[in-house]
């Protein structure tokens, strides 16, 4: 129920709970709340109800468990990691939350994502955010920092996914080996009908 108010815009347990409170009998039946028999109707819980069983949820795991149901339902060849700072939201600590996420290209649709300590340890989440996802057969893309040779060996070995890194400063000798290329050679710029390309 808590999932179906945010994503109607509600962002307070009081604003949940109103939310809950004005919904139609089917509503309630389908989110599967409590039959009153002497009422005769379906009951929604109340804000206090809410906001202590939200308090008590684990929030990665309902995040992880919804990222998965979402990757079921959702279709597309080609999935984006990307880290983002949020703004105007602070940890316990008052540090601005980071989160890495991975979403699908075509629909921008979120299936995955993990609160990071800042930047830097983007690269240590990496793996654990995509170990629960089916990539098998999909091209997932990743900025500079992602481009190391243990992200790309997972994708390829463990999750029969293909990559599509940048490689830039943090990676100089495949920088420079990429630049030495004839880049000609490579679509969309090289000639379609020249050396190297493909039969129909």
């Amino acid at each position: 129920m808590a999932i179906c108010a945010t994503l109607s815009g509600m962002r307070s347990f009081v604003a949940i709970g109103e939310w809950a409170g004005r919904l139609p009998q089917e509503a309630l039946e389908q989110l599967g709340c409590r039959w009153h028999p002497t009422q005769q109707r379906f009951l929604a819980p109340s804000e206090p109800t809410l906001r202590r069983t939200l308090k008590a949820v684990d929030a990665d795991l309902v995040d992880k468990e919804l990222g998965l149901f979402l990757e079921r339902r959702t279709k597309g060849t080609a999935v984006a990691v990307d880290g983002k700072a949020l703004r105007g939201a602070v940890d316990e600590n008052g540090k601005q939350v980071h989160l890495l996420g991975v979403l699908v290209h075509k629909s921008g649709v979120v299936i995955g994502q993990r609160q990071v300590d800042g930047k830097h340890n983007e690269i240590t989440e990496f793996k654990p955010l995509l170990e629960p996802l089916d990539l098998a057969g999909k091209v997932v893309t990743a900025d500079a920092m992602h481009t190391q040779k243990d992200h790309a060996r997972f994708l390829v070995e463990e999750k029969g996914a293909d990559y599509l890194f940048i490689a830039k400063g943090n990676q100089p000798c495949l920088e420079e080996a990429l630049q030495a290329l004839d880049q000609g050679s490579f679509s969309p710029s090289g000639d379609p009908g020249g050396e190297g390309a493909r039969p129909d």
